[in-house]
């Protein structure tokens, strides 16, 4: 072969080329590492030590299976999701898929609207007035951006997560209690397990499946662009996890050498965690500015997949090419989720138990979420189908994930 044609992301030319289609992938972790998320992952630090530490390691293929999947399947048939669940299985199935999608939507963006609230009330601003101000940027930036400019905002935003891994380094966690904690799983306890099954769905989420099929769709990649698409979600999914087991860190460290155990019930007991090493003004806006980052990015992606799933099954238009005149239902039903979760959301709830409620609803979502995305792989075109003992492996891995969230949730809400 000539080793001169051989494509590397360490040549220029393939570097600019993979920078160029990056994207989808990258926003898609970051917004996996969502308020739920974060809040998941602080309560695990903050009840378990680094018990649960280890699941965020292993996690990490799993998520990149189920997004690579996802990627595949975008580039090779240019549909999204919903589309194509309508038509390998009808339209019966598809609105079943999508109302499982719609009602995680639904749930994260509740999680995304209390993570802000949250923020503001720790500087005395009302949660009415955090929530007004979260509707009506994420509608003008809807309003009058493409897809690329939403995607360069979705991942600035995201970047200031990264904060969450600079105090997890301040916070000089104790490596044997941290290699300690990695040995122990308390399975036989009801706590833990709910636990095990938010962390699964805080990482596995429906409406990812379906936002970065879409985005790859939108962003016209095709099957030329798959390896560096792969790339993109390869370092997005090592990324997000690094981002949960930062937040982990920090809170295990804390709360650990304090000898306490307990659960945190407000999102400014989470940010107090942060203080004991920053100090209570630093730890409370660097928590801030990352639960924000964290929050926005998932906001934008689960608002943008809500809207476009509807769209890919009902037939309106429901892409950012296209102007709110040009595609008047996909703006409305964009707009419409925003304000239904911030009223919700206004009203006034316990939003660390709803964030880690949500996330175990992931989970048991699950056997429908994997279920049609391994189908539709299977169903691919050669040579992109998902096919001999990487399909077996791929449906063991799944099949354990699914078994353990299920197991897990099931356990967590009727033991405890």
């Amino acid at each position: 072969m000539n080793q001169t044609s051989t494509s590397t992301l360490a040549q220029p030319s393939s570097l600019l080329r993979f920078l160029a289609i990056a994207g989808p992938g990258l926003v898609v972790m970051l917004a996996d590492t969502d308020a739920g998320s974060v809040i998941t992952a602080a309560q695990s630090g903050a009840q378990w030590g680094y018990q649960l530490l280890l699941m965020q390691a292993l996690l990490i293929p799993i998520l990149f299976i189920v997004q690579e999947l996802t990627v595949r399947l975008g580039v090779v048939t240019g549909k999204g999701h919903g589309d194509l669940i309508r038509h390998h299985f009808g339209r019966v199935w598809a609105w079943v898929s999508v109302g499982t999608l719609l009602l995680a939507c639904v749930g994260a963006l509740l999680t995304e609207m209390s993570g802000l609230a949250g923020v503001g009330l720790m500087y005395g601003i009302p949660a009415w007035a955090t929530l007004t101000a979260t509707v009506v940027g994420l509608s003008v930036m809807a309003y009058t951006g493409s897809y690329n400019s939403v995607e360069r905002i979705a991942i600035l935003l995201g970047s200031f997560e990264l904060v969450f891994v600079l105090v997890a380094y301040y916070a000089h966690p104790d490596t044997s209690a941290m290699l300690a904690g990695l040995s122990k799983m308390p399975l036989h306890d009801s706590g833990y397990l709910y636990l095990v099954a938010a962390n699964i769905g805080a990482v596995i989420m429906p409406w990812m499946v379906f936002y970065q099929q879409s985005a790859v769709v939108e962003k016209k990649l095709g099957v030329r662009d798959l390896r560096s698409a792969r790339w993109d979600t390869a370092m997005g999914a090592v990324l997000t996890q690094v981002i949960m087991a930062a937040v982990l860190v920090v809170t295990a460290a804390t709360l650990g050498r304090n000898g306490s155990h307990a659960p945190l019930d407000t999102i400014q007991e989470i940010a107090g965690a942060l203080t004991p090493y920053l100090g209570k003004q630093v730890g409370q806006l660097m928590f801030g500015v990352g639960m924000v980052g964290a929050a926005l990015v998932a906001a934008i992606v689960v608002t943008l997949t809500a809207a476009r799933a509807l769209g890919e099954i009902t037939g309106y238009r429901h892409t950012l090419e296209h102007s709110p005149r040009q595609a008047p239902w996909f703006y409305a039903v964009y707009t419409a989720v925003l304000i239904v979760s911030a009223m919700i959301v206004s009203g006034g709830i316990n939003m660390v138990a709803l964030n880690i409620g949500v996330q175990v609803m992931n989970a048991l979502l699950l056997p429908v979420v994997l279920g049609f995305l391994y189908l539709l792989a299977r169903r691919l075109p050669e040579p992109y189908r998902l096919k001999g003992v990487y399909a077996g492996g791929v449906a063991l891995l799944m099949a354990l994930t699914i078994g353990l969230g299920l197991y897990s949730g099931i356990m967590g809400i009727f033991t405890s």
